[in-house]
């Protein structure tokens, strides 16, 4: 709608506002979807939305990689100390 509304009246000044106001939503709310939109469409430059779900993915990946090496380097410790034949001092 924004964008329609831009190319019917050519000018961008005050629409985000006045279709925000139509639909009965916050300006910036719409303003941060109009510029993510933008983004996504490659008008502007930025992180698409497609590229924000696999940076997260990619962090989830990596917390639980790492939890996983703590636990195989916390078991491997143990294990080392039930399997050295010297007796504890």
């Amino acid at each position: 709608m924004v964008q329609e509304a831009v190319e019917q009246s050519g000018e961008s000044f005050g629409v985000i506002t006045r279709v925000a106001r139509q639909l009965g939503i916050g300006s910036e709310s719409l303003r941060s979807w109009v510029r993510q939109a933008e983004i996504d469409g490659g008008r502007r430059p930025g992180t698409t939305t497609d590229e924000a779900k696999r940076i997260a993915e990619l962090e989830r990946e990596v917390r639980e990689l790492r939890r996983a090496n703590e636990i195989l380097k916390a078991a491997s410790a143990f294990f080392a100390r039930e399997l050295d034949p010297r007796p504890p001092r």
